[in-house]
């Protein structure tokens, strides 16, 4: 049965560094949650309190709204699948996953019949006698799932469990996560750097960045309207530009850079405070010099670089800021030095808060 959980002002210190940093969020039951952040910026030390490897220095962990204050590991609905998988080497494929159900108290029949179910779920049957040190690293990796899921918990934790393993398989093994959280209904909370990996799979996610949660949201609501200049960033809305000034009229925001005046939206009643202009490289196109357009802006090509899908041109405005516009491979891209129109289709163009990143173009926090 799915549970939801309940993180109420979590802090976890060693000494004067928080690694959680006042962390207070609600998981809802049989929601596939996702902890987004590079390295260090406290996903699995967060992952940990939830699955009660360790403890918090104060706040509190709710389950279904029961406190889990001096619950240990072993007594939580909680299973974990974690990035060295801890698979034991000694014991076959049906040991493995049998050995939680074991420990329970369960044997003969009816242990096997719920691993002989688990490998099902993981598209494992008739790996049961395998020695686990002879599998793939992506049979290994269903292995450490079947194990878990035989457990029938509540919560199921992924700590990184895709690291490691090369582009196809965590596709393949991605793909396997959403399959699996449609099938068993549990509670499923994935910790990653991969954002392909958080787009993909998650309800929900939250992007962490040195202990504290930046914004929590489904996940098409992070470039629509990310929370700040950190949050661009880290989903790739690389271009961020300082405005000269910007305009409000009936709700709508006109920015100026270098001159040129730019359609831009914004969340909430009014724009942020010295707000930066984030620009959605999935919402620019040139323009054809025959084809006649106002609502166009003028750029001069710094240079372009082939990706194999695409080609990457980096364009200027007057005052020496950037902006990318990806093309198709098909495309012949400009020159350097050529002078190019430029098209901000709606929603292009985004007023966001600029904290949570530093040393930006022209200096600024």
């Amino acid at each position: 049965m799915a549970i939801a959980i309940g993180l109420d002002h979590i802090v976890r210190s060693y000494g004067p560094m928080r690694a959680v940093d006042d962390v207070t969020l609600d998981i809802r039951a049989g929601e596939f949650f996702t902890l987004l952040g590079s390295s260090g910026c406290g996903k699995s030390s967060l992952l940990k309190l939830i699955g009660g490897f360790d403890r918090p220095t104060s706040g509190g962990v709710l389950f279904d709204g029961r406190d889990m204050a001096g619950i240990p590991a072993n007594r939580r609905p909680v299973n974990t699948v974690f990035q060295s998988l801890g698979l034991f080497p000694h014991m076959n494929v049906a040991k493995n996953v049998g050995y939680g159900l074991k420990l329970r108290g369960l044997s003969g029949a009816a242990l096997k019949a719920k691993v002989q179910d688990a490998l099902e779920l993981v598209e494992l049957s008739g790996f049961a006698d395998r020695d686990v040190n002879l599998l793939s690293g992506g049979q290994r990796q269903r292995v450490a799932l079947a194990r878990a899921l035989v457990m029938e918990p509540g919560i199921l934790l992924l700590d990184e469990p895709l690291t490691g393993l090369d582009e196809r398989l965590r596709q393949q093994m991605r793909d396997e996560f959403g399959r699996l959280h449609k099938r068993t209904g549990a509670t499923f909370i994935l910790v990653t750097h991969n954002q392909d990996e958080a787009l993909s799979l998650s309800d929900r996610m939250a992007v962490m960045h040195k202990g504290r949660i930046e914004q929590t949201d489904v996940p098409a609501r992070f470039f629509e309207a990310p929370a700040n200049a950190f949050v661009a960033r880290f989903i790739g809305i690389d271009t961020l530009l300082k405005p000269e000034n910007i305009s409000i009229s009936g709700g709508k925001a006109i920015a100026t850079i270098a001159g040129q005046r730019v359609n831009a939206t914004f969340s909430g009643a009014t724009p942020p405070s010295g707000a930066l202009v984030a620009i959605r490289p999935d919402r620019i196109e040139f323009v054809p010099a025959v084809e006649e357009s106002t609502e166009t802006i003028e750029l001069k090509v710094v240079e372009n670089i082939y990706r194999g899908l695409s080609h990457d041109v980096t364009l200027a405005f007057a005052d020496g800021q950037r902006v990318v516009l990806t093309t198709s491979a098909d495309a012949t891209p400009p020159l350097p030095g050529e002078s190019v129109r430029v098209r901000l289709k709606p929603g292009a163009a985004l007023l966001i808060d600029r904290s949570g990143i530093p040393a930006l173009a022209g200096g600024d926090e």
